[in-house]
């Protein structure tokens, strides 16, 4: 794992730093070998080149997005626009993590991609690579 994303981490208040921690654990579990960086701000993995999973501090927690998730079918993700495809789920406390959605869902990230990295060259029109 990139030694910024155990930075990002550790900078967390405790609750936060655990789910960071158990998050960051399980995306390198799931995702062997894939590119992780911090990216915006915040930890993501990507596969070649497009983001698929990372999680970032916002006012409700912990915020875990999956790029493609609009598309995984899971009632535990919340989709909140219509024109990307991103899903997300807020966690503040480690036992809010469920490995087994969590898992499910690093699985779906794997087999459902959209081509977020040429957004801009096609003016906003997403692709789907998976």
């Amino acid at each position: 794992m990139h030694s910024e994303i155990l930075k990002y981490n550790k900078e967390q208040d405790p609750n936060h730093k655990d789910v960071c921690d158990v998050l960051a654990e399980e995306i390198e579990k799931c995702l062997v070998g894939v590119e992780n960086k911090i990216w915006h701000g915040h930890p993501v993995w990507f596969f070649d080149g497009n983001p698929i999973v990372g999680y970032s501090k916002q006012k409700p927690g912990i915020r875990l997005m999956f790029w493609s998730g609009a598309d995984f079918d899971e009632a535990g993700l919340n989709v909140v626009g219509k024109k990307f495809k991103d899903a997300s789920v807020f966690h503040n406390e480690v036992s809010e993590v469920r490995t087994t959605d969590l898992r499910r869902w690093l699985k779906k990230a794997k087999a459902i991609q959209w081509d977020d990295k040429n957004l801009v060259r096609r003016k906003g029109r997403l692709e789907r690579l998976k």
